[in-house]
């Protein structure tokens, strides 16, 4: 962790939530969790992941698939690419993920907002070079994405994972940030006869496709029923 950083209010202990630091400190202190079990709950949630880096004096930011093993995100891509060859030295990055929970109306324009539910992670990318954590890494971010699907599917090659670079992030300096709840609405608003409320906001699976699949058919497994059935997945 860099900088100075200080236990989260009512947390009591580092083991219990991250420490507030100046990098991942939210300002809307009524919005901001910095609970272990909270912020690993989002990224577990979240579909995907925002990387944001410098190189060369440009910003960029880069959405990415992710797997969380404890308090290790990991990510994967080509090595050929402009962020794992940036990531490969070993920078420090921050990573976003947000799950949007609904559309907050109010009376008044300025009142609108949405619900929702963020996190920030700023830690230092390292080159995952032992095999065991880059198979246990690609594992984490196959299951984010379908729970049960490594175990079904072929493992990757040797030529396979040669092609692959695989990079974990440790959650050691995170926050969260998360707005539920009506709108807020001015008294003198009240009387307005526009319509207010909040419209949730969910993610769903489509109708399953095989055409244009190759290859001896298969049954349709019970894990990916599962999901489509309200199961645990991306953006479940």
């Amino acid at each position: 962790m860099t900088g100075a950083g200080r236990p989260a209010p009512g947390d009591g202990a580092p083991a219990a939530g991250y420490w507030v630091t100046p990098r991942t400190e939210v300002r809307r202190a009524d919005r901001a969790s910095y609970d272990r079990a909270v912020v690993r709950a989002i990224l577990d949630e979240a579909p995907i992941v925002h990387v944001a880096f410098a190189l060369d004096g440009t910003p960029f930011v880069v959405p990415m698939l992710h797997g969380r093993i404890d308090d290790r995100l990991y990510l994967h891509g080509l090595p050929a690419a402009r962020l794992f060859r940036h990531l490969r030295a070993g920078p420090e990055v921050c990573v976003e993920a947000t799950l949007l929970d609904g559309l907050v109306m109010a009376r008044s324009s300025f009142h609108h907002s949405v619900n929702f539910r963020s996190v920030v992670v700023v830690g230092r990318a390292r080159l995952v070079r032992d095999h065991a954590e880059k198979l246990a890494g690609l594992r984490a971010i196959v299951e984010h994405v379908v729970p049960g699907r490594w175990d079904d599917a072929r493992r990757p090659s040797g030529p396979e994972l040669r092609q692959t670079h695989v990079v974990a992030i440790p959650i050691e300096e995170a926050s969260a940030k998360i707005r539920t709840g009506p709108p807020a609405e001015d008294p003198g608003d009240l009387g307005l006869p526009v319509w207010s409320g909040v419209i949730p906001i969910r993610t769903a699976f489509g109708e399953p496709s095989t055409e244009g699949a190759a290859g001896v058919a298969a049954a349709f497994p019970a894990y990916l029923a599962e999901l489509l059935s309200g199961g645990r997945g991306a953006g479940a």
